[in-house]
């Protein structure tokens, strides 16, 4: 890892996924987690206040850039419900099958390598009544904006640990076998357009 992605980005990335309307959004879908929780790319713990320690009994916290877990350390010292670190990507997920009730997904899915295994991992250890909380940017519904997403994508993923702008969230999900129950899209009050696409919902396995 280079000095760049291990000092200087986590700061970046927490900068920008901490902003007040990105916050809000994080509000309305976080506090939705109950039971043992798979937080997918927890970064630096920024959702940790939205969780409700009545309703959560234990959060994994897959993360495995080691500047993020340490940007995270402030974060986990406020923390309201328990945490225990995964420190390995997305595609390698060392839980059991059927393990955990919720897995969170919070503008992560744009930066997996192998977006595909990384969701079949979430398949995996989802319970059978378990959901998939997702809240994601990618590919915009609008032809001029997801042009630009294209053509940004190849240069701004370099900069931006992999980001792509223009994964479209929804059929990514679905493809890997899950059921979209909620779907909400919407673009960021004031974030440019080309990264400010919002995929927001839950998902379920299918029955």
């Amino acid at each position: 890892m280079s000095f760049y992605e291990d000092r200087i980005l986590p700061h970046i990335i927490d900068c920008t996924c901490s902003v007040g309307q990105v916050m809000k959004l994080r509000s309305q879908v976080v506090p939705k987690a109950r039971g043992v929780v798979l937080e997918v790319g927890m970064g630096s713990a920024i959702n940790l206040e939205f969780y409700n320690p009545d309703t959560v009994s234990l959060v994994y916290g897959l993360e495995p850039s080691e500047g993020m877990r340490r940007k995270a350390r402030e974060n986990l010292s406020r923390s309201p419900v328990n945490v225990e670190w995964l420190d390995l990507p997305g595609e390698k997920i060392p839980l059991p099958d059927n393990s955990v009730d919720t897995v969170l997904l919070t503008f992560t899915l744009c930066t997996i390598p192998d977006w595909r295994a990384a969701l079949e991992q979430m398949k995996r250890v989802l319970k059978p009544d378990g959901e998939l909380l997702f809240l994601e940017h990618g590919e915009s519904c609008d032809h001029g904006v997801r042009r630009w997403q294209h053509r940004i994508t190849p240069g701004w993923k370099k900069l931006a640990g992999g980001c792509h702008l223009n994964r479209p969230i929804a059929d990514l999900i679905r493809e890997t076998g899950f059921d979209i129950l909620e779907l909400d899209n919407l673009y960021i009050p004031k974030a440019p357009k080309i990264a400010g696409y919002i995929y927001k919902g839950r998902a379920v396995k299918p029955a």
